[in-house]
C-alpha cells in the first residue's frame, strides 16, 4: 500500500474553514498525517479558487503555501490519468462525474493508494477502482 492520502477537496475546504463543523476532525487528519497528504492538481485548483470565493485571501494564502512549502504534495495527471478520468466520468456519466473526484481515482489506480480523505462518499462508494474493490473513505463518520 503506497502510503500517500489523496484528499478532496470538501476536506480542504473543512480544514480552511473554522466556522466548519467538520473544520478540528479534518485539521487533526491533516496533521496526523503530515507528510503524506496529497491531491491531483484539478483538486487543489478547485480547493484554491473554493477557499478563496468563500474564506478570503488570508485562508487561500495560506493554502496556497502549504502547497509551495511541500506540506501537501500537488500530483500532476500523466496522460493515462486523463484518459482514464475522461473514461470514467463517461462511464459514470449518471452520477456526474467530475474530473476532479475521476482524478483522485485515476491517480489512486496508477499509484495504488486506496485510502481517501473525503466527505463525498456517494461517489467514492459507486466507483470501481480498477486496483482494489473499494476505497477505505475517512473520516468514516460523515453528515454530508
Amino acid at each position: 500500500m503506497n502510503e500517500r492520502l489523496l484528499v478532496d477537496t470538501n476536506v480542504w475546504l473543512a480544514a480552511a474553514d473554522r466556522r466548519s463543523v467538520h473544520h478540528q476532525e479534518c485539521t487533526q487528519l491533516i496533521v496526523a498525517n503530515a507528510g503524506r497528504v496529497s491531491s491531483p492538481v484539478p483538486v487543489l485548483a478547485e480547493s484554491s479558487w473554493l477557499i478563496l470565493d468563500r474564506l478570503g485571501p488570508e485562508p487561500h494564502r495560506l493554502f496556497l503555501e502549504a502547497i509551495v512549502e511541500g506540506a501537501i504534495a500537488a500530483i500532476d495527471l500523466t496522460g493515462g490519468d486523463w484518459r482514464r478520468a475522461t473514461a470514467l466520468c463517461a462511464q459514470y456519466a449518471d452520477l456526474r462525474l467530475d474530473l476532479m473526484d475521476a482524478s483522485i481515482v485515476a491517480i489512486a489506480e496508477r499509484l495504488e493508494i486506496t485510502i481517501i480523505a473525503t466527505f463525498n462518499h456517494r461517489d467514492f462508494t459507486v466507483v470501481r477502482p480498477a486496483h482494489t474493490e473499494a476505497f477505505e473513505l475517512i473520516p468514516a463518520n460523515t453528515t454530508r
